[in-house]
């Protein structure tokens, strides 16, 4: 039989009704023209036709799928079910979209991050070709994913020969703005093979080739992406041949890429694509492309046919000494020598392309994937819970569906396919809520310098995981509650549909289990909130160091004003002298780099006590005149760098308090010097004229560091940019207004980019804010679930035991001991579970120690806030049922009996 005529089963049976009707009526008449009376003829037709109900339902049987047929008639039957109980349906649906829909937005998000492969042909031949292992890398480097220098990516690209072709790339932020506050655009540095390495051809225009990647490429053209041409240039038909600026420099745009291509790295959209040699021109200053100790730029290759990564890598290795030995820089010493040419290269799958996201968001994202997972099953359990009761107002319906012939799986098949159609709404109405929940996720993790770009997208995963869903949670919901409601002997479930009801102790206590069960999960859930709350509260009031409020970070651009090397010190000090005469500024300095934005400056130094001779790294910054009043940072001894402290004089350094008691003493540290090796064999010695206390240097969560800083008006190639630390009172909108004026009448050409330092904490808090925000949405969602668990039950036990609490209250039990007996049964569900949930949320605490910060996994603070605040919402969710249950009428109810 096919499907045609399963799916029109309904019209043959009408069109069959009408033929049989057609040939009665023929009949009929034959009968009458031999003689017959009408009714006679009409009694002769059908005793010759036959049964014809009978025949319309062979026919129908013939005509359909019994399974599905089955199906779709206890489907309806469910639907009709579910709109008899709304209250019942409302709060089934909403626990399942608010479980489903948590889950399937944190595995939108790491399918995103962790999963999808690059949208490009065939990512399954892609490999990252890096160093093995490059934690004794030396040099400068730039970017998130600094892996080789272009020497290096050189040597790759003309002696490999295990990819059919390889690309390099680094990421860079451009500024598209002609003067005046910074406007960022994501930037890439491509090699002439990026895009046909990686099969992305142009959607207009072309791409870059061989050609236009070549020393000296002053002209170099630019390729935007689509996003980039929409935000832009709307979109216009004429935008190749247009020049888009960048920090300063026009390229000509000369294609635009499909609007599936958002770049290699995950987490990031790229707006415009340049080619390598263009770092020549954009940054000159910077040696990218010549040096080989500047590391920025990352590489992957496509495999030949029949080559796997273990065999590229075992290539690579073969071509490394020679490799590594042609890119040796002058600018190493013997020991970084030696260790630059004992790097090996290897080739790892890079299919799903680059993201800092997984490392910095891997564990979080999945611990809070754990966490949706508990939220979803305390769902799951409180709906068992709640089909347990239904069940028991059900019990005549399937004694008499089972006294009347039905097998009890045609019946658990019945309260399964309720269950289903429950997980299908909850689920369908989950994904929708999901959508919504992995975008306010996404945009948690976004700032406003630093946006975060997914494509959250269904794909067959989160399809699966959806179909999945509902499969388990109909199963986990559904199963129990269908076999206990089937597994009563028929005689029993007659008896307890009518009167003399009592109480089945044996669901009774399978209902208590599970609210014990629910309890516990909670406990989890609300207990892992609370520790990552306080460890946010931690973070947000530890004290720095330093001062916060009140202190703007301005990045200046000074390229385009054409300024001479020599005359760049003379200009550093014009911007300060106008900076500090704006009224309402009280204090301002250089800095190399802004504290806890995440830069670091590292080098080996050499302290010289005696016949002894200390080295070690060390972690710098170099400072303006200004720099620790600016930042509140007090001196313990010695003094401030002054107008003195310049190119002229001896090297002075001021050194922080676990540097001096670490390398010297703090308090013979003032007086004592350290050297700095500038080139190989070459060790400048720097004085120490004071001592600061600790501040945090890069990272919040990291301990303070022995940091030396030296004096930026001491350089003596001073940076073409400048970075300034500005202390004022003013708003940060008027501040930023002042100082942007005050910079335009410098120079109106500057660009300028302003942050505050509380928002680079905010920012470096960012996983914590995050973490205690969806815990604690999952916490409260927790309670909530209990609260209906719990309120579900004891009303469900207080109608069950209507005629046991008329008896009571007829022999005397004043109302005060009903509530009290009501109240015992939710209260020892509360203790048993807490218990229970107090001992699992410490071992879940433990698996996430490395993401608390100055707490313990088994916080008594957190344990103790989490047990009461589950124990006031059990009191709450108790109050109605025991107070409904005093109110009884002793007489109404032994009425009822």
């Amino acid at each position: 039989m096919g499907w045609t005529r399963f799916l029109r089963r309904g019209r043959w049976d009408a069109e069959r009704a009408l033929e049989l009707e057609a040939h009665l009526a023929i009949e009929t008449d034959e009968n009458i023209a031999r003689g017959m009376a009408p009714d006679e003829a009409r009694c002769a037709a059908h005793r010759k036709l036959g049964n014809v109900l009978r025949i319309r339902e062979d026919i129908y049987r013939m005509n359909t799928i019994a399974s599905l047929d089955a199906l779709w008639r206890d489907l309806r039957y469910g639907v009709r079910l579910l709109r008899r109980t709304p209250g019942f349906t409302a709060v089934a649906v909403l626990s399942l979209t608010l479980g489903i829909g948590a889950n399937a937005a944190i595995f939108q998000v790491i399918d995103a991050v962790r999963l999808r492969v690059l949208p490009v042909g065939q990512p399954q031949e892609l490999v990252e070709v890096r160093i093995a292992t490059p934690r004794s890398r030396a040099g400068n480097f730039y970017g998130s994913y600094a892996e080789l220098t272009n020497p290096q990516w050189e040597q790759i690209r003309a002696r490999q020969q295990a990819f059919t072709g390889v690309l390099a790339w680094g990421a860079e932020r451009f500024d598209l703005a002609r003067g005046g506050e910074v406007r960022k655009a994501h930037g890439l540095y491509v090699s002439g093979s990026f895009f046909e390495v990686l099969g992305v051809p142009a959607a207009r225009g072309r791409v870059f080739n061989d050609a236009d990647d070549r020393p000296g490429c002053a002209g170099a053209g630019a390729v935007i992406s689509h996003a980039f041409w929409q935000r832009e240039y709307g979109g216009e038909d004429g935008v190749l041949g247009r020049k888009v600026q960048l920090a300063g420099h026009p390229f000509d745009i000369i294609g635009v890429t499909p609007p599936t291509f958002h770049g290699v790295e995950v987490g990031r959209s790229y707006d415009v694509a340049v080619p390598i040699c263009a770092a020549a021109v954009l940054e000159p200053d910077a040696g990218m492309i010549e040096q080989s100790h500047v590391w920025w730029l990352s590489a992957m290759g496509r495999l030949r046919p029949a080559w796997t990564s273990e065999r590229a890598t075992a290539h690579l290795r073969a071509i490394s000494p020679s490799l590594f030995q042609r890119t040796l820089s002058a600018w190493f010493d013997p020991e970084q020598a030696k260790d630059y040419l004992a790097f090996k290269l290897e080739a790892v799958s890079c299919s799903a392309g680059f993201s800092s996201l997984r490392a910095d968001y891997g564990t979080p994202l999945w611990l809070l994937f754990a966490l949706s997972g508990v939220v979803l099953l305390a769902s799951c359990v409180n709906l068992a819970n709640l089909m347990l009761a239904r069940a028991g107002t059900r019990e005549r319906e399937v004694g008499v569906r089972l006294a009347t012939g039905a097998s009890r799986w045609r019946v658990v098949r019945q309260l399964l396919t309720e269950s289903v159609l429950l997980a299908a709404i909850g689920t369908a109405s989950g994904l929708l809520l999901a959508h919504g929940l992995s975008g306010l996720l996404v945009a948690s993790l976004s700032t406003a310098q630093d946006p975060v770009f997914m494509d959250l997208s269904m794909d067959w995963r989160v399809l699966g995981f959806a179909i999945a869903m509902v499969m388990v949670t109909a199963l986990a919901f559904g199963l129990t509650p269908a076999l206990r409601a089937t597994a009563t002997p028929v005689h029993r479930m007659m008896k307890a549909g009518g009167r003399g009801a009592s109480i089945d102790r044996g669901r009774h206590g399978l209902q208590g289990t599970l609210v014990v069960v629910q309890v516990a999960l909670s406990m989890v859930m609300v207990g892992s909130a609370v520790l990552f709350a306080l460890s946010l509260r931690n973070l947000a009031t530890f004290d720095t160091g330093h001062r916060v409020d009140g202190v703007l970070a301005a990045e200046l651009s000074l390229g385009r004003l054409g300024v001479p090397n020599d005359r760049l010190p003379a200009l550093h000090r014009t911007l300060i002298e106008r900076l500090r005469a704006v009224p309402g500024i009280e204090s301002v300095a250089r800095t190399a780099i802004v504290p806890m934005a995440g830069m670091q400056m590292n080098d080996t130094i050499r302290v010289v006590r005696g016949t002894s001779t200390t080295q070690r790294d060390t972690s710098f910054h170099r400072v303006g005149t200004g720099y620790f009043r600016t930042m509140g940072l007090s001196f313990v001894s010695g003094r401030d760098f002054d107008d003195h402290d310049d190119t002229r004089s001896k090297p002075v350094a001021i050194v922080n308090r676990t540097f001096a008691a670490r390398f010297l003493s703090p308090a013979t540290a003032v007086g004592g010097s350290f050297e700095i090796q500038t080139t190989p064999g070459h060790w400048m010695p720097y004085e120490i004229v004071g001592v600061v206390k600790d501040a945090v240097y890069s990272d919040v969560r990291d301990p303070v560091p022995p940091v030396a800083y030296l004096a930026l008006d001491q350089d003596a190639e001073p940076d073409r940019d400048a970075r300034l630390l500005i202390h004022s009172r003013l708003p940060p909108t008027v501040l930023r207004s002042a100082v942007g004026r005050a910079i335009a009448e410098v120079g109106p050409a500057i660009s300028i980019e302003f942050s505050t330092l509380s928002e680079i904490v905010r920012h470096a808090t960012q996983r914590e804010r995050m973490l205690a925000a969806l815990s604690a949405s999952f916490g409260i969602l927790a309670m909530a679930l209990s609260a209906i668990g719990i309120y579900g039950v004891l009303s469900y036990l207080v109608v069950r035991r209507r005629q046991e609490i008329g008896v009571r209250l007829a022999l005397g039990a004043t109302r005060l001991a009903i509530v009290q007996m009501v109240a015992r049964e939710s209260l020892g569900w509360l203790g048993a579970g807490i218990a229970l949930g107090a001992v699992l949320a410490g071992l879940a605490a433990t698996a996430a120690r490395s993401l608390l910060f100055g707490l313990t996994p088994t916080d008594p603070t957190a344990m103790v806030v989490a047990g009461a605040l589950l124990t006031m919402t059990g009191v709450v969710a108790t109050i109605v049922p025991a107070v409904r249950a005093a109110r009884l009428h002793a007489a109404g109810a032994l009425r009822e009996e």
